[in-house]
């Protein structure tokens, strides 16, 4: 993830003459690659929230890309793993903005935090399951992420609104997959909807966490979006879909989640092991 100057062609040229591509992504200033991350240091609170927007991208992409090679067609692998990388790309924005505040990358973010030090979601971290629970939670987090999104473009912290104005295009692509999907099991066979049914039921009790308030967000003021003021546009995007594929929204109790206070789901330790472990077995390995 992280990204030093690349060399010029210049300095590239061996004593021959001859030009070396160099194509490490190491090689990428980071400042350059991605918008919205200038040089004004985030605050402890912008940090905070920062790390909660960054972390939803980052554990979500890690469970997006478990399954290229795995679709139930070469065209799903492709479109995983595409949705994954712009998640990736997401993350890295928010990641390095968050770690403006202490000095850390979003190298040391992604692969060096401890469980209890992420805020992501409960529903991020949920398993995959079969492609139908994927998909469920995917019309979930892309619907809510095409919402806040759409809403921080008008945030005061500039960074932010430059991230989510990048941002935005790919979700309502990530949106748009997830609701042709939710349409097509529904009104497939009946194993495709009844698959589909009990996905639904299995990822609604994390839905409210990503709505819920708290005194981070009172203090953000402007430059955040408010999660509960999301919720009617989220609700009016469910139940258009909802009404199109037949099928209900789920009478379930909503879930304790407590992820951004860093109180996770069994999931996320595998996920974390999983993802850091290269990181943490050779750290400050490049190639």
């Amino acid at each position: 993830m992280s990204a030093p100057h690349p060399t010029t062609a210049h300095e590239g040229a061996d004593v021959h003459g001859d030009i070396h591509g160099d194509v490490s992504v190491d090689e990428i200033r980071l400042s350059q690659e991605l918008s919205g991350t200038g040089a004004v240091a985030a605050s402890a609170d912008i940090a905070e929230y920062a790390l909660r927007l960054g972390d939803d991208a980052l554990i979500l992409s890690q469970q997006l890309g478990a399954w290229i090679s795995r679709a139930p067609e070469l065209e799903e692998d492709v479109a995983l793993g595409n949705i994954a990388l712009d998640l990736l790309g997401h993350a890295r924005s928010f990641l390095h903005y968050a770690g403006s505040y202490d000095g850390r990358s979003e190298d040391d973010l992604a692969f060096f935090r401890d469980e209890p030090e992420f805020r992501c979601a409960w529903i991020v971290q949920q398993p995959n399951g079969d492609f139908a629970q994927t998909i469920a939670r995917q019309f979930v987090v892309a619907t809510y992420m095409f919402e806040l999104y759409s809403a921080l473009r008008a945030s005061s912290d500039e960074t932010f609104a430059a991230i989510a104005e990048k941002s935005l295009k790919e979700v309502d692509y990530h949106r748009d997959h997830a609701v042709q999907w939710m349409l097509r099991l529904a009104g497939g066979t009946e194993e495709s909807r009844t698959r589909i049914i009990r996905a639904i039921g299995d990822v609604w009790p994390y839905v409210d966490e990503l709505f819920r308030d708290d005194d981070l967000i009172d203090r953000l003021g402007d430059a955040a979006a408010r999660p509960s003021s999301l919720r009617p546009a989220f609700d009016r995007v469910v139940d258009t879909v909802f009404a199109e594929a037949d099928v209900s929204v789920p009478a379930v109790m909503s879930s304790s989640a407590g992820g951004r206070d860093g109180a996770h789901a069994t999931p996320l330790g595998h996920i974390l092991a999983e993802m850091q472990v290269l990181a943490r077995r050779h750290p400050g390995a490049t190639w």
